[in-house]
């Protein structure tokens, strides 16, 4: 049974996890252990996160938990965990590292009975909206599993499902914030070129997003629908729309997304 959670590593994405469990009250403070190499990091989350514990290093934060969330980069996983080895009789391990498959868990756990489950999340977790795929290959209790569906579940949208979908997970959801955050900019730049005041520009264009995205989720209705309920004859959008199409958006998206998915696949068997 799940009653303290260690997490090793708390950057962008192992913050945004606590942070977002903490606000949604799916676990207290208290019941949280967490280590970073960055001295910094560790002294941030202690004052965003009152009462929760920050440990010496990786060994302790296993040896203190009960579910050990691996959240640091893909390069390290290996090393952290031949460093948590003795303290994972009887613990649960969850990866959030793109590019680690199950059976590279399976292999670099070999010797201990820690149960493992591979999950890829994003970083809107932080403000609840996240988009996380959890794998269904797994060797975690149906209770223990729950717990960490839970856990996702608390900030933002899940979806289980097989691993050989996650390099397009990846692709989708794991690294896509970081495609829509380069269009926000760009659109807030044309909107500075434009005359508008840049903090108006990065509100209205962040906004704008924020509801056709909202529009999708809510209306079930095609986005090419979406889209061309937008675009009057001869008005204005059309003509934006076919510029658009004329320098490739569309196959530029889809090329991005194919090598990102390419990446984790190379990542996967370069261990």
């Amino acid at each position: 049974m799940i009653r303290t959670i260690g997490m090793i590593g708390t950057g962008n994405m192992g913050s945004a996890i606590l942070r977002g469990i903490v606000e949604a009250d799916y676990v207290k403070p208290a019941q949280i252990i967490a280590y970073d190499a960055s001295a910094r990091r560790m002294r941030e989350l202690g004052e965003d996160i009152p009462g929760i514990a920050l440990a010496r290093d990786c060994r302790e934060t296993a040896e203190r938990a009960d579910l050990i969330i691996l959240a640091v980069k893909p390069i390290y996983i290996q090393e952290v965990i031949d460093e948590i080895r003795p303290a994972l009789r009887g613990k649960a391990v969850l990866s959030i590292a793109a590019g680690w498959t199950v059976g590279m868990l399976s292999k670099a756990l070999a010797g201990t009975d820690a149960t493992y489950m591979r999950v890829m999340p994003n970083t809107p977790a932080l403000v609840g909206e996240g988009m996380t795929a959890l794998c269904d290959e797994t060797t975690f209790s149906r209770e223990d599993f729950d717990y960490a569906k839970g856990i996702f579940d608390s900030v933002g949208k899940t979806k289980v499902l097989p691993e050989r979908l996650f390099d397009g997970v990846v692709a989708i959801s794991g690294s896509s914030p970081a495609y829509v955050y380069m269009m926000i900019e760009a659109m807030a730049d044309a909107g500075v070129a434009e005359g508008l005041p840049r903090t108006y520009a990065y509100e209205m264009a962040a906004q704008s997003v924020l509801g056709s995205a909202l529009m999708v989720i809510s209306s079930g209705t095609h986005p090419a629908a979406l889209k061309d309920a937008v675009c009057s004859p001869g008005g204005t959008t059309i003509e934006a729309v076919e510029e658009l199409e004329r320098k490739g958006f569309r196959a530029a998206i889809m090329d991005a997304m194919k090598a990102c998915a390419q990446k984790s696949r190379e990542m996967s068997k370069s261990k």
